[in-house]
């Protein structure tokens, strides 16, 4: 089984244009990732920093447009906020869907995080994370995309950013597998409580489970001093030069045992501030 995690900056070249993106150009440009990761076999995918219906994105259904690209069988859709992150957003109301299955309607825009399985699903999952209460500069990248000197100059501006509220999304698959994607907060602390939540959680959900996402915690820390591994150690931030690995792919140990993994080379993909990741589980 090939799995992938990335998150994916809501389909943007980086640095990100002056100008929005066409819808043929936004559906190009995930198109042609999906496409990539399809050709070295990639079965389930984890994303994050997905967009589904907004203007940024070309009011694209983003989990819809690469899962079909990839050839999936199943996918869901976890919305965090409804709205924009960093605009005007607002958390979801007690009677709207948290997991949207496959093609779904919706009447507002969100985002959020993904699963994309060319594996059938058993059965879907979810529990809610909360959120940090104060915020924090985050490193946004700047620049004209089209200007390719540009491209190799990426540089970032700092701009206080909110915390949004955070969820997991688990798969039972009918392999055996269990695999859960998760973007957590930016916030010291507050990421690694909500990381011991899901594993907490996880104990009631059968399977061998397998945690995929942009953790925001650098040194290995989600797997330090735990019953989990990292299956693969790579810098994944930011994706022009990686200095420091946001984004993991872990296993339970108890439960997958000696299994050997490798990993996976992924290309370029054109767009997004981190890098994939992808192992296959033998």
């Amino acid at each position: 089984m090939k799995v992938i995690s990335w998150n994916i900056l809501h389909g943007q070249p980086v640095p990100p244009p002056n100008t929005p993106l066409s819808a043929d150009l936004a559906h190009n440009l995930l198109h042609k990732a999906s496409t990539q990761l399809r050709d070295i076999g990639c079965d389930l995918l984890g994303v994050q920093e997905i967009d589904d219906l907004q203007a940024r994105s070309s009011d694209l259904s983003q989990i819809t447009t690469i899962a079909t690209s990839l050839g999936a069988v199943a996918w869901a859709y976890a919305p965090t906020v409804i709205g924009t992150p960093g605009e005007k957003w607002r958390a979801l109301a007690k009677d709207e869907d948290r997991i949207r299955i496959g093609p779904h309607r919706s009447q507002e825009s969100s985002y959020g995080i993904g699963l994309i399985s060319r594996i059938p699903v058993k059965h879907w999952h979810h529990v809610e994370l909360g959120r940090s209460w104060i915020g924090l500069p985050l490193a946004i990248p700047t620049g004209d995309a089209s200007d390719s000197s540009q491209r190799r100059r990426r540089s970032v501006r700092f701009f206080y950013v909110r915390d949004e509220p955070r969820v997991a999304l688990a798969a039972e698959l009918e392999n055996g597998f269990t695999v859960v994607v998760t973007h957590l907060s930016f916030v010291p602390f507050v990421n690694y409580f909500q990381l011991m939540k899901i594993r907490r959680w996880l104990r009631k959900i059968p399977g061998t489970h397998i945690l995929v996402g942009d953790l925001n915690l650098g040194w290995s820390l989600p797997v330090r001093g735990t019953h989990w591994r990292s299956l693969v150690e790579k810098n994944t931030y930011p994706s022009w030069g990686a200095k420091i690995q946001f984004d993991y792919i872990t296993a339970h140990i108890p439960h997958f045992g000696e299994r050997s993994v490798s990993v996976l080379d992924i290309p370029d993909l054109g767009i997004s501030d981190h890098l994939p990741i992808g192992v296959e589980i033998h």
